[in-house]
């Protein structure tokens, strides 16, 4: 396998990694405010937003997201 394979899969595992931290936040913020219906999109985006406030893989989450302008080949370091 050569280095950038190697490189894609492991951001491909930090970004899941990421995703699972936003998805365990929004659901605390669903139960934390009564499980009432409705806000899914806005305790996901304050969860996302708490989440990646703290990470120094923000950009590679934002990049995978289409947030920021990137190309296709750009691989981030980490």
């Amino acid at each position: 396998m050569d280095s950038i394979t190697r490189t894609r899969q492991r951001q491909k595992l930090m970004v899941e990694l990421l995703e699972r931290k936003i998805r365990l936040r929004a659901r605390q913020l669903y139960h934390e405010r009564g499980q009432g219906e409705g806000l899914e999109l806005e305790d996901w985006v304050q969860a996302e937003s708490e989440v990646l406030q703290s990470s120094i893989l923000a950009p590679l989450w934002n990049r995978r997201q289409g947030n920021t302008p990137a190309q296709e080949h750009e691989l981030v370091e980490i």
